[in-house]
């Protein structure tokens, strides 16, 4: 579940929140972008990969806020290792991107989230 918003490396482009199917991040007044709907995150890490800057930190625990600071994540050391790993941007040329692998996992997350959004606007009598 995403965690934090490193605010400090935060450079306001919006492509984390055009990347998310869930619609957890939003443009901030300050024009960073900031957590709008923690607990619909479905921990798929595309803000992470989408995210030039590393100021993202998505925790793998995918049922609980686990409540990391900003300071914490950095301390961590993994800002930016999901798009390191993956090979996107900078990275491709120390390693493979593998990201094609996961196409089943993100079709899991997107029914999963077209199915709660139904949920989240059906009326009580198409409930059955």
């Amino acid at each position: 579940m995403i965690e934090v918003v490193v605010e400090d490396r935060c450079n306001g482009c919006g492509d984390c929140v055009q990347a998310c199917p869930s619609d957890v991040l939003r443009m901030g007044a300050d024009g960073r972008a900031v957590i709008a709907h923690q607990a619909d995150c479905q921990t798929c890490l595309l803000c992470e990969l989408y995210c030039t800057t590393d100021a993202l930190f998505v925790w793998p625990q995918v049922d609980r806020v686990v409540g990391l600071s900003a300071e914490q994540a950095l301390a961590s050391g993994q800002l930016g290792a999901f798009r390191r790993d993956h090979g996107w941007g900078e990275h491709t040329t120390t390693h493979t991107n593998q990201h094609w692998r996961m196409g089943a996992i993100f079709e899991r997350a997107r029914l999963l989230a077209v199915e709660t959004a139904a949920a989240k606007t059906a009326r009580p009598e198409d409930i059955r």
